[in-house]
């Protein structure tokens, strides 16, 4: 029965050049488009099934419900967040990950810049992420990223102008990639620059290299 759902949904051309992967995650590429070119509550099962050329049974075959897609788009953001926090897990000491955040930081940013399309869809339907903020699995994803950076920012091995700087960092980041349409216009890497620059700026104590 996979063989035959895989073999229904195998019209769709990547988007932005991205590797055909599995169904799922076709599935998922479609709807990110479509919940954000006209809004996840506006967007029905039916549409995603036309778009990517199946019937609502191959969709429901990976998914049952709109807002298991939602969710699962939403999680992608989360593996964004978990490289990251992954990456200073390996470090033996929190001041070595408070050292190498500027370098972390600096990959989550790219990382971010190639998805910005996952931030314009939190964007333009925050309603629906706000319910969606209630399901377990997301609290769960979410309690967990937030307890090994608030630990981190919490340890009295890092100095506390260093913790400042680096929780000051995260809100600059946040604040600039979910803003959305107003720098919708603006090239990921020009962006990038300019935001990798504020960042270090922001970093950097004052008379540091």
């Amino acid at each position: 029965m996979a063989r035959e759902v895989d073999d229904e949904v195998s019209s769709p051309t990547p988007r932005r050049g991205r590797p055909r992967g599995s169904t799922r995650e076709r599935i998922l590429d479609v709807a990110l488009e479509l919940f954000t070119e006209q809004g996840y509550e506006q967007t029905s099962l039916r549409e995603i099934a036309e778009r990517l050329g199946v019937t609502k049974a191959a969709l429901y075959f990976h998914f049952e419900r709109k807002e298991d897609m939602l969710l699962e788009l939403h999680l992608r953001l989360h593996a964004l967040g978990r490289e990251a926090i992954d990456a200073l897990g390996k470090l033996h000491s929190d001041q070595q990950r408070a050292d190498a955040w500027p370098e972390v930081l600096d990959g989550f940013m790219e990382q971010i810049m190639r998805n910005r399309d996952l931030f314009l869809l939190h964007v333009r339907n925050s309603r629906a992420f706000h319910v969606l903020a209630d399901s377990e699995a997301h609290r769960a994803e979410n309690e967990d990223i937030q307890e090994r950076i608030g630990r981190l920012l919490a340890s009295d091995e890092i100095p506390l102008a260093q913790r400042v700087r680096m929780a000051a960092s995260i809100g600059a980041l946040m604040g600039v990639v979910t803003a959305g349409d107003q720098f919708g216009a603006v090239p990921g890497d020009e962006l990038a620059d300019l935001l990798r620059g504020a960042v270090r700026d922001m970093l950097v104590p004052r008379g540091g290299v």
